[in-house]
């Protein structure tokens, strides 16, 4: 998720101070998604810079409020209407795929390991009490993700019997960069 994004989308609602705006975030987008302060405030320096936001003089009680511009306004519209793509990598899938090829390692446990965080994961996301129905989208999200990722783990087990780990290829690669050592 973008933070940019959404921290002008939220200030589409009226000027905000660093920290209110990393708890507004939190509670429309559940305690599943911790933001860290320090990035909230480097995110409102670049969005300053980039005339998306402007920064207001101190209140009385020294919070700087920033407030969203025409600009802003318009990269959040366009934000909120568009479609968020699949990630480019899964990191799981590419890990068990080099596991299943590497001679010596153990894909059986990575999948065991990988299964009990999912479950777990699972578990707490179905035992979870809601308090919005923000949080609850976004559990609903996670338990279903936790669910796929375990059907995901029970086809990789089946297909660990044809794994067959193999080394590198016989034949290098003719592009790299060549050694300005001579050979002798």
């Amino acid at each position: 998720m973008s933070i940019r994004q959404s921290l002008l989308a939220i200030l589409e609602l009226g000027p905000c101070y660093g920290y209110q705006l990393r708890l507004e975030f939190e509670r429309r987008t559940a305690p599943s998604s911790p933001l860290n302060v320090g990035q909230v405030y480097a995110t409102l320096d670049r969005l300053e810079r980039d005339g998306l936001v402007t920064k207001r003089e101190p209140s009385e009680t020294g919070h700087v409020y920033y407030a969203i511009t025409a600009a802003g306004r318009q990269v959040a519209t366009a934000w909120l209407t568009e479609p968020v793509p699949a990630p480019a990598r899964d990191d799981l899938a590419a890990k068990l795929a080099l596991a299943l090829t590497l001679p010596g390692a153990n894909p059986a446990a990575l999948i065991a390991a990988q299964r009990t965080l999912a479950t777990e994961s699972l578990a707490r996301h179905l035992a979870r009490e809601h308090a919005n129905l923000a949080e609850r989208l976004v559990g609903d999200a996670l338990a279903l993700a936790a669910e796929a990722e375990l059907q995901w783990l029970d086809r990789c087990e089946a297909l660990l019997a044809e794994a067959t780990p193999y080394g590198l290829e016989a034949e290098p690669p003719r592009r790299g960069r060549p050694s300005t050592v001579a050979l002798s």
